[in-house]
């Protein structure tokens, strides 16, 4: 799989991944959400093509103090494939050539697949309480 920067030409492709993965809700227009990610840190929106498609994603995030990875996806048609390590592993070493000492990700609850896939790449659970605002609404 080759990784690289999102490209507005990506958009249709993403949001489509997005859908077929389950990752998007009803509260959160994932066009708004790549519009808003490309005005700060485009360079940590990734994506992966294999086969002339598109088949993964990664939007991250680095503050200075943590990194943060929303929508990593993978087709369905290339899970266990390795693809959604490789993405995190690519993420990963761009994180530590800045110097960034921790990643953190947040994961809805009950999505066990989810929580085994990061267990089994050295992830663990903090003790913590992931809490939000919605300053915005996107509807």
């Amino acid at each position: 799989m080759h990784i690289r920067m999102f490209t507005a030409s990506d958009t249709d492709a993403v949001i489509q991944l997005w859908q077929d993965c389950g990752l998007t809700r009803p509260w959160n227009d994932p066009a708004l959400d790549i519009e808003r990610k490309l005005k700060v840190g485009a360079d940590t929106f990734l994506v992966g093509i294999k086969d002339e498609q598109l088949v993964a994603t990664l939007m991250g995030g680095y503050d200075g103090h943590r990194a943060w990875v929303n929508y990593l996806a993978v087709s369905p048609d290339y899970r266990g494939a390795g693809l959604g390590r490789l993405i995190m592993e690519f993420f990963e070493a761009r994180m530590l050539e800045r110097g960034c000492p921790k990643i953190n990700l947040q994961i809805r609850r009950g999505n066990q697949e989810v929580i085994d896939f990061y267990n089994a790449i050295g992830y663990n659970e903090d003790d913590a309480v992931s809490m939000g605002k919605r300053l915005i609404p996107d509807q």
